[in-house]
């Protein structure tokens, strides 16, 4: 900056003792070329290239608020849906959060302004026992028992049984496939589950 003041200096001295009409640079000159220089650098939308024809698109970040996160609509959970609810429930719930990008330490507590009735209640006796640690409870762990709240041991076992027995009715091959993949996700993310805490276990 020091530099720079003392080039200006020159520039008016120098035009002084010529007696030329020559315009000499001001502040204002200072600020346009400096304002040039970095409208130049960063293509004049906070992307840095060499290239001034590939501009870059720079998405900044931004808070979720309740209201960005409701836009998503996000499923409510009854706590009467069974396992099949209870998963889909967790994986739209999974899908909002990251289009919404909702804050981590906003996940257990958007997410739990979905539940009602009996799934509800449950919540408010988890406040009730827990007070405001409730709501620092990690997504994860919200998982974790609402899992075990709402899939019972022998639900799992009559899906698994269901697995093993399904077949396609008529032609509807459609159905079948659904239910299968349905049946499949469940049945496997519950294992994994299982076998997870069984090695944390041993």
């Amino acid at each position: 900056m020091h530099a720079e003041l003392l080039a200006l200096q020159e520039q008016q001295r120098r035009a002084r003792q010529s007696g030329s009409n020559a315009r000499v640079p001001d502040h204002q000159d200072a600020f346009r070329d400096a304002d040039t220089l970095l409208r130049n650098s960063t293509n004049g939308d906070g992307s840095h290239s060499s290239d001034g024809d590939n501009q870059r698109n720079v998405q900044t970040a931004r808070l979720c608020f309740y209201a960005d996160f409701m836009k998503c609509q996000p499923l409510n959970f009854k706590g009467t849906e069974g396992i099949v609810g209870l998963t889909r429930w967790i994986e739209k719930m999974e899908s909002v959060f990251q289009i919404s990008g909702c804050a981590i330490e906003n996940q257990v507590k958007f997410a739990t302004c979905t539940l009602l009735r009996a799934a509800l209640t449950w919540w408010n006796g988890q406040i009730r026992t827990l007070g405001p640690d409730a709501y620092t409870m990690t997504w994860e762990i919200l998982k974790k028992k609402m899992t075990d709240k709402y899939c019972p041991q022998g639900e799992i076992k009559k899906l698994e049984i269901e697995l093993w027995n399904l077949k396609v009715k008529g032609n509807d091959v459609p159905t079948y496939t659904d239910r299968f993949q349905e049946l499949t996700l469940i049945c496997t993310k519950k294992l994994k589950r299982l076998t997870s805490t069984s090695v944390d276990f041993l």
